[in-house]
């Protein structure tokens, strides 16, 4: 199945039934006054998070919506039936904003969460509302009001607790195979991953936590280069991010240098997001002596300063790897118990994440606004200096084991 993470789509609440103009008439009662009913409110759009689901890709080939209208009121004080809301699943994890004005209208981050997404029309009155000590046969009713129609934007941001970062070919994809039961696609080529991939890693039962590997970054990934926009945003619901460094490139890159060039995308990106606790995961160790590795952790650390875990790991032996998971679940299970017993914990949690996701969908609102004017013929700066959309028409699989 095709992974699609955004997806355009106009949703129609139903309008409001007319009232109805009615008059009482029955034998030997000639004049028994006004009976006419109201009429049925519009069925509203209703946007439900159903963790069955795993993708966008429904709306691309479906994108208009329409709830149901309310009926027309009746006579004998007959009410008209409410339109039916129309009811649309989407992922847990989906971000829906309003096209047109660029504003976030909300999101539904848990199985069940319901959203108003377009509010239908109520009803109108029937001319029974409108009977009164001086007019006793009154003819005025009113029509339904129309429902909310809107052009919206659905982006899936996927829900994961520990994320994956680096350059193409660092050894992301062998890592999560290693800890995981996920099997993404590995080769010796760079963007061998065009997807997201989450893998459940499970040290026993009831300790388990889900990890999220995204393509690799490069630089300018936050000014729209490589596949770098369209994930980076999958970050910023995890809760910790592992820093994968190959300590052995092919190509002679100093650590160092990786590590700020990523740190530096991040940090354009979203500043919350380049501030959440990150790991440095030195990989491929089983390539270099351990001498060396020793040098380039300390010159990690000293032109760092680096407060968080630095571990050292090879996705291909399995060397570090059970450490890490374990070390992972301890860290991820304090987090949990600081937010289940401090209010103010969790408070500052939902904060973070909400500067996350209002940095992410700024930042991406940007870089839309300036393809909008090149398309238009206005000459813009590019900082990485490529104006096309790199990832345009890319397909991606959406993987979960």
């Amino acid at each position: 199945m095709k992974f699609v993470d955004e997806a355009l789509i106009t949703v129609d609440a139903g309008n409001g039934g007319a009232g109805c103009l009615s008059f009482r008439r029955e034998k030997y009662i000639p004049k028994g006054g006004p009976d006419g009913g109201d009429g049925g409110h519009g069925g509203s759009v209703l946007l439900v998070a159903d963790e069955n689901l795993n993708t966008l890709i429904d709306y691309r080939f479906q994108p208009r919506y329409r709830a149901d209208n309310g009926r027309p009121g009746a006579g004998r004080n007959k009410s008209g039936a409410a339109g039916v809301d129309l009811v649309l699943k989407v992922p847990v994890g989906t971000t829906v904003y309003d096209d047109e004005s660029n504003t976030l209208m909300g999101e539904v981050v848990a199985d069940g969460d319901v959203m108003t997404i377009a509010e239908g029309g109520r009803g109108g009155l029937g001319n029974t509302r409108f009977k009164s000590s001086t007019n006793r046969a009154p003819r005025r009713t009113t029509p339904g009001t129309s429902g909310e129609s809107k052009r919206l934007r659905l982006e899936l941001r996927l829900l994961a607790d520990v994320g994956l970062v680096g350059l193409p070919n660092a050894g992301k994809s062998t890592l999560i195979s290693q800890l995981s039961a996920a099997r993404p696609k590995i080769a010796d080529y760079p963007f061998t991953t065009l997807t997201p991939q989450l893998g459940v890693v499970s040290l026993a039962p009831h300790r388990n936590f889900v990890i999220a590997d995204v393509p690799g970054l490069i630089p300018g990934a936050a000014e729209g280069a490589g596949l770098g926009i369209r994930f980076l945003k999958h970050l910023t619901r995890t809760r910790i991010l592992l820093h994968l460094v190959d300590v052995a490139p092919l190509d002679g890159k100093d650590p160092v240098d990786v590590v700020a060039s990523i740190e530096n995308e991040l940090e354009k990106f979203s500043p919350s997001l380049a501030a959440r606790e990150r790991w440095l995961v030195l990989n491929k160790v089983d390539l270099v002596d351990p001498s060396e590795l020793d040098a380039v952790i300390s010159a990690l650390k000293e032109a760092f300063n680096w407060p968080h875990p630095v571990h050292a790991v090879s996705g291909v032996t399995g060397e570090g790897c059970e450490l890490l998971a374990y070390n992972l679940m301890t860290r991820l299970e304090e987090l949990a118990i600081a937010r289940r017993e401090d209010e103010d914990a969790q408070a500052a949690e939902r904060s973070w994440l909400d500067q996350m996701a209002a940095e992410a969908h700024e930042r991406i609102a940007q870089l839309r606004a300036a393809r909008k004017l090149q398309r238009q013929g206005v000459e813009l700066d590019d900082e990485d200096g490529d104006d096309e959309d790199d990832d345009h028409g890319v397909e991606v699989v959406y993987v979960r084991d």
